[in-house]
């Protein structure tokens, strides 16, 4: 089974016309997925994330700076990239809340989840928005698996096009946390080096402009997959960017819709080998409204396959 968790509050977070993560992009993947062949789809409206769930990753400050700044018209920016509109509060608890939610039904009655919700996360650090991101919805999720499921190996895959700086952040000195990420480097935040690597459970393997299908594959399944492997987690969860297209006008990988197809069969087999096939897979980035919904369209598939 396969659980798609949305919540139309996500659609009210609205930075504005400059901005690329629009309410524009969950639009696209809704569309995507309203098709015959994902029909079977268990549909499930979003939760909040309550207040202990972001306090697990997040200083009290920084919850309480995101849920006050509700301006009643126009937007605050928090930072060049990070801008809250009357919404963004709601939208940032509900991105949150289905994370939290779906690691509550896959660990209850089994399956995988996705999360088609936004604003992102992977950027948001234990004290800061950037980069979009307002709460870090994987972490919330990772922190929410072990306090309330008492589980001991939580991986993190994370193959947006950006470096999760933020999980890397919440995660650094966390052993029953595996973070796992491919980006490309150099790139925005400028993290993610190979010799970031925590308390041995940050795992960066980094691409070059250019780079396409033969060297994501190649690397992933040369470094990152068999490093996931080994740890056996007992819940996978996916930082699921589809900004490594090759039409996506924030960076300079070269991947297809196939490829995300191909990844996501790679996590789902190693999921169904160690994790009962418990997967948890939440959207971040992705830009290209076209590119966006074909390689989401792919990625859902693989998950129900």
């Amino acid at each position: 089974m396969l659980r798609l968790y949305t919540h139309a509050s996500c659609l009210q977070h609205e930075p504005g016309p400059d901005q690329p993560e629009s309410p524009a992009r969950l639009r696209a993947v809704l569309q995507a997925l309203d098709h015959d062949r994902f029909a079977t789809l268990d549909r499930i409206e979003a939760p909040r994330a309550t207040r202990e769930h972001l306090l697990r990753v997040h200083t009290p400050a920084h919850v309480d700076r995101i849920l006050a700044t509700v301006p009643d018209s126009g937007t605050v920016r928090l930072d060049e990239d990070t801008v809250m509109s009357h919404g963004s509060a709601e939208a940032a608890l509900r991105a949150a809340g289905a994370a939290v939610a779906a690691v509550d039904a896959v660990m209850g009655q089994g399956g995988k989840a996705f999360c088609a919700v936004r604003p992102p996360g992977h950027h948001a650090t234990h004290d800061k928005a950037m980069g979009f991101c307002l709460f870090n919805n994987v972490a919330v999720a990772a922190a929410h698996a072990i306090a309330e499921h008492g589980l001991k190996r939580v991986a993190i895959a994370d193959f947006d096009v950006h470096h999760g700086n933020g999980t890397q952040d919440i995660f650094a000195r966390e052993s029953r946390v595996l973070f796992i990420s491919s980006h490309q480097m150099p790139l925005y935040p400028d993290s993610g080096r190979e010799d970031e690597r925590g308390v041995g459970n940050i795992v960066n393997a980094p691409l070059s402009p250019g780079d396409g299908s033969y060297e994501f594959r190649e690397l992933w399944d040369g470094a990152l997959l068999p490093r996931l492997h080994a740890f056996k987690p007992q819940l996978l969860l996916v930082s699921a960017g589809f900004d490594a297209h090759r039409n996506d006008p924030l960076a300079d990988l070269r991947l297809g819709s196939e490829d995300y197809a191909w990844i996501t069969e790679r996590l789902r087999d190693i999921a169904e080998a160690h994790a009962h096939g418990r997967v948890v897979s939440t959207l971040e980035g992705g830009y290209n409204l076209l590119a966006l919904a074909t390689s989401v369209a792919a990625h859902v598939s693989a998950l129900m396959d």
